[in-house]
């Protein structure tokens, strides 16, 4: 998928630059169902907060940084995330 919208990014074409910001998307969902575990105590309309309901319905930097800090582990090594 990465490769893909890689690939369309690169175009000229709008069409194409469109449906790669919709495959970075798709990833980025990915991401976020694979990597959330949980925010203790946080809730979206009265309910726990899931990556769903922070990209639907919550506020659009909460999702942002989880996506950000799931981005950062995911690069980092096993002795820099114990420092």
């Amino acid at each position: 998928m990465g490769r893909r919208a890689e690939f369309l990014d690169a175009s000229g074409e709008a069409k194409d630059r469109i449906e790669a910001a919709v495959v970075k998307a798709e990833i980025d969902r990915a991401y976020l169902d694979w990597g959330w575990v949980g925010v203790e105590g946080l809730e979206i309309d009265g309910a726990a907060a899931t990556p769903g309901s922070a990209i639907e319905a919550g506020p659009a930097e909460l999702a942002a940084e989880v996506l950000a800090r799931i981005k950062s582990e995911c690069g980092l090594t096993d002795d820099e995330r114990k420092n």
